[in-house]
């Protein structure tokens, strides 16, 4: 994973199922509530552009390529 979350201008590259977070060239680390926040505010706005690539380039209800798994929504 590599997301840049700009309010920290860092790139997170990992995250525990503890919470810890790992930045692109650091140690992991427990970030600080307004820290995750940025994190989480980051991830969400990825999720939606990511969503509408998918949406452009991979429309509901178009037949999956024959070499891919229909993806789930």
């Amino acid at each position: 994973m590599h997301l840049y979350v700009e309010p920290m201008d860092a790139v997170v590259v990992e995250v525990s199922s503890d919470g810890r977070v790992r930045l692109e060239e650091e140690d992991w680390s427990t970030p600080t509530l307004q820290e995750r926040r940025a994190i989480i505010y980051a991830a969400k706005g990825e999720i939606e552009a990511l969503n509408e690539v998918l949406d452009i380039l991979d429309p509901p209800g178009t037949p999956p390529p024959s070499t891919h798994p229909p993806r789930e929504r």
